[in-house]
């Protein structure tokens, strides 16, 4: 594994630093890779209109590939070594869990831009999440379901064992939601995210006779699942959270994954703005040669969380010397905790009490090759 800690560009005294904690390589590196650009453009604007409180910004990054023990290395070296006012990331649930906690020790904040297993922010003052608990966005989705009419009499739930996320998401959060649409789960399967044979699982899905089932587990495992149940002429509806929000999924489908029904806290043709984003976000992709030029949620999260950082340290008056980092660290969390309707690209952004961003939820079907808008709700 490849551990980087460098600069962007070389810090100087006058510089507000903040850690970016990324997933550039490692299990999470098909959703996660291009993070790094979003931040980079992020800080790249900030800094030609000017910097924040007429400083420039700066970022450090460490590539954690989504380990938790690196991601705990990271954020220590960020407060201890970098003289970081703040950190993006970490990426993951897993690393969320340890490096908030060494967080919390070292009064360093802390925004994920993927975590949503649920409470994982809650026990911290220096914990944010930019995402959506993964149980409200599953309950939207089932709710918007059943408020279109799709049929969803009874329900079946397939979920990866191996990820942390998607664990949760299969034994704890979709049937808690599916009790409360009063839909009866007639039964589980369950494989390891990086299965590629499920004809098994499959077989067993058809035995359970579904309208639905309901999916935990990265993008890829999904593709081979739908793949599996086209292959054995399944016709159940599949539906899922957050952890299967790769843009390209509905091409990589095929027609195996058509009517397939997500939510989302990001809709790529949601307005002017965002496609302006990912125009631009496209080239630097290209450049960078990463495998995709279209941003997922996660890449438009770390984007908004270095704009949300540098509007905290506006407010704070930041100034970045050293022996005002304790003071100004907490600061910045202090406002960030104020923060209500941040008008980020995303969508306008308030923190609950327990670190989760409350932000708009796109329900996106995949429909001819793309995800196309199937329903939009606000979530108090």
């Amino acid at each position: 594994m490849t551990v980087a800690f460098a600069s962007s560009a070389s810090a100087h005294d006058d510089d507000l630093v903040i850690g970016l904690s990324m997933a550039r390589t490692g299990t999470f590196v098909c959703v996660a890779n291009a993070n790094e650009i979003a931040v980079d453009m992020a800080v790249d604007e900030i800094n030609r209109a000017g910097g924040v409180n007429g400083l420039p910004l700066k970022v450090v990054k460490f590539d954690t590939a989504g380990d938790p023990k690196q991601a705990v290395l990271a954020v220590e070296q960020f407060a201890r070594d970098a003289g970081a006012l703040a950190v993006v990331g970490p990426f993951s649930s897993s690393e969320a869990r340890v490096a908030f906690s060494a967080g919390e020790r070292l009064g360093i904040s802390q925004m994920s831009m993927s975590s949503s297993a649920p409470g994982v922010a809650a026990p911290f003052k220096f914990a944010f999440r930019n995402t959506v608990d993964e149980g409200l966005v599953i309950e939207t989705v089932l709710s918007v379901m059943r408020a279109k009419g799709l049929g969803m009499r009874t329900a079946a739930i397939a979920y990866a064992t191996d990820d942390a996320v998607s664990k949760a998401v299969g034994t704890a959060v979709l049937p808690e939601a599916l009790l409360k649409v009063e839909v009866p789960v007639s039964g589980f399967v369950d494989f390891p995210y990086k299965a590629f044979d499920m004809s098994a699982q499959v077989s067993k899905l058809a035995q359970l006779k579904p309208d639905i089932v309901g999916v935990g587990a990265p993008p890829e495992a999904m593709i081979n699942l739908a793949k599996e149940m086209k292959r054995q002429g399944g016709n159940a509806r599949l539906f899922a959270g957050t952890t299967v929000g790769d843009p390209d999924l509905p091409v990589r489908f095929g027609d195996a994954g058509e009517g397939t029904i997500i939510g989302s806290p990001f809709y790529s043709e949601l307005n002017d703005a965002v496609r302006a984003f990912a125009k631009s976000f496209a080239v630097r992709a290209e450049a960078a040669k990463i495998g995709r030029t279209v941003p997922n949620q996660t890449d438009i999260s770390s984007y908004d969380i270095v704009y949300m950082y540098a509007e905290a340290m506006k407010r704070a008056r930041v100034t970045g010397e050293h022996s005002k980092l304790a003071s100004e660290r907490g600061a910045i969390k202090d406002e960030l905790r104020k923060m209500k309707d941040y008008p980020a690209l995303g969508g306008k952004i308030t923190f609950r009490e327990n670190g989760d961003a409350v932000k708009p939820i796109y329900v996106l079907e995949a429909k001819g090759g793309r995800w196309t808008l199937f329903d939009q709700r606000s979530v108090d």
